[in-house]
């Protein structure tokens, strides 16, 4: 039959899950990161999904498509109720879930004093963090050219240690941070910023960023740079 049923661009879509948690009949799934509609006839048609998308990936179209099966989408809905096991996608993506983490109680034999991470928060990704997060309140904020944890050995312990971090390569993302650094500098009691940039020209543009961020922030921070040589040792 010829109905109305939604439509997913995929390449628009960023797999953030929200619309498989908003689909109250489970017609879409996640799948190798893309939302997908695999139930089309526990689709509605009403687009609760749709006001979810932050890509706006989801359309209405027209087409033939198996009729609505709404008690094949309650059967569906008591299976789900008596299955333990929390959906994959269940409050966003877990990739981009924004959480504090506590690495104090962290024991075992092979963790020392050294080795315990000093990640305080989920996501790290400039590109993923939230602008407004309770983590970013009264806290010391450290920008990082992600290559430095690999090109410093003691990373965690000389700078993210009691820092929330949040990491980004302009090269790679092929992206200006500035504006999202703002927000978050702006918006946020951040008492503090440390830049750890690499020696390469390329990571002036996550230095550029930063500095850019806290001029338009119109607040007065202190601040600081270190730069990283390509063989681990501090430059300034």
């Amino acid at each position: 039959m010829i109905r109305k049923i939604i439509r997913i661009d995929e390449e628009k879509c960023s797999g953030c899950g929200l619309c498989a948690k908003a689909c109250h009949e489970g017609a879409i799934d996640i799948i190798d990161g893309k939302a997908k509609l695999v139930r089309e006839h526990f689709c509605d048609g009403l687009g609760d999904c749709l006001p979810n998308c932050p890509t706006g990936a989801i359309t209405f179209e027209e087409r033939e498509a198996p009729e609505y099966d709404e008690k094949a989408v309650q059967e569906a809905k008591k299976k789900k109720a008596g299955d333990a096991t929390p959906a994959y996608y269940e409050g966003g993506c877990p990739g981009s879930r924004a959480a504090q983490l506590d690495h104090s109680r962290e024991k075992g034999p092979i963790v020392t004093e050294r080795s315990v991470s000093r990640l305080a928060q989920w996501p790290c990704q400039i590109k993923l963090v939230p602008t407004q997060a309770p983590f970013f309140d009264g806290a010391k904020l450290l920008i990082a050219a992600d290559c430095t944890a690999y090109a410093y050995a003691n990373m965690h312990e000389d700078f993210m240690k009691g820092k929330v971090t949040v990491i980004g390569c302009p090269k790679l993302d092929a992206v200006d941070y500035t504006e999202k650094l703002t927000a978050i500098i702006r918006d946020n009691e951040i008492r503090s910023v440390t830049i750890v940039r690499m020696e390469v020209p390329c990571c002036g543009g996550l230095q550029r960023a930063a500095e850019n961020a806290l001029r338009a922030s119109g607040k007065f921070i202190p601040w600081q740079v270190v730069t990283i040589s390509r063989d681990g040792k501090i430059l300034d």
